[in-house]
């Protein structure tokens, strides 16, 4: 496995991203979409999630594909970026044919990013505008860290990002991620220097400090941002995507969302709190067969599960420091 061109789940061929986001309001909002609709699933560990249309995408739900997919900030105020982006993909005449008609599916998860310093006093609910704007941006580059749905978000220690990698398989297989990183626990070992994912590392995408060698890690819970929004339950969450070239069913994608989780696990010390929305949408674009239903979807989600590690780690260190900012970036 070695990553792809872009390190960027954008190495699914098809697959375009793009990001709008209010400096102001220190939240934003991100956009994955295609050319063409795609399989999609998802698989929830979290215990407080935000979601909207996630569940047409259960196996045994009619609609077979989704147009596009959204992660956003600003809590259950972002599942309307969703809209925006309905509203572009109607213009387009994309979305599930009824009849005459034609409904834009696009499921979306958020973040709770409404304490982290920035502006939230609009009037006029902002995120519809910011969908639509991230996705007339979709593009095969995009930037991570303090962009799109990762723009205000904090994990327990630093700020938090928008992440990306990708893998190549030997069977030529593209396996991507792409994630929003605002959990309630640290990405970071104790002392906040090396990254729970560096033993996945590749090269110096994230620094190349490499693994933290100590025993008894993980016991230790400190928490900033905990400290910062008053002991606030719920205020947290990873909402990922991962993406691969591989035909997939409903059926295989959700296990590939499954199977992608233990990448949060491996990435964020504690995951999957009861006060953590933590939601992983799984997408294929069907452009090469699965030529082995059982090993092949084995190796694709342990793929997934890899870059999703990564791509936490690479969100946060990419963060950059804005004005008012809540906590400190990685690299400060």
């Amino acid at each position: 496995m070695t990553p792809g061109p872009r390190n960027l789940i954008t190495d699914v061929t098809g697959l375009r991203v793009g990001n709008a986001q209010d400096e102001g309001l220190k939240s934003g909002t991100t956009v994955l979409t295609a050319d063409a609709p795609f399989v999609t699933s998802y698989a929830v560990m979290g215990g407080a999630p935000g979601s909207h249309e996630t569940d047409l995408l259960e196996p045994d739900k009619t609609a077979p594909a989704a147009d596009a997919l959204v992660l956003s900030g600003g809590s259950a105020f972002g599942l309307a970026a969703a809209t925006g982006v309905m509203e572009a993909l109607r213009t387009e005449g994309r979305g599930f044919a009824v009849g005459p008609a034609r409904v834009p599916l696009v499921p979306a998860a958020i973040i709770f990013d409404l304490v982290n310093g920035g502006r939230k006093d609009w009037t006029e609910n902002p995120y519809p505008a910011l969908g639509a704007q991230a996705y007339a941006a979709r593009d095969e580059m995009f930037e991570l860290g303090s962009f799109g749905a990762g723009t205000g978000a904090l994990t327990a220690m630093h700020k938090g990002g928008l992440g990306s990698a990708s893998l190549v398989l030997d069977s030529g297989v593209t396996v991507g991620a792409l994630v929003a990183v605002n959990p309630m626990g640290s990405v970071t070992t104790d002392g906040e220097q090396h990254f729970w994912a560096a033993p996945f590392e590749i090269g110096t995408e994230f620094g190349g400090l490499g693994p933290d060698l100590r025993s008894g890690l993980g016991r230790k819970t400190d928490s900033r941002k905990m400290a910062l929004i008053g002991g606030v339950q719920g205020a947290n969450t990873t909402i990922a995507i991962v993406a691969t070239d591989a035909a997939l069913t409903k059926t295989q994608a959700k296990r590939m969302a499954v199977a992608a989780h233990d990448g949060i696990g491996r990435a964020i010390v504690p995951a999957h709190a009861p006060v953590d929305g933590d939601l992983v949408f799984a997408a294929s674009t069907a452009a090469r067969p699965l030529e082995d239903p059982v090993g092949g979807l084995a190796e694709i989600g342990h793929a997934a599960a890899l870059c999703l590690s990564r791509a936490i780690a690479r969100g946060v260190y990419e963060a950059e420091p804005k004005q008012g900012d809540a906590l400190p970036c990685y690299r400060r």
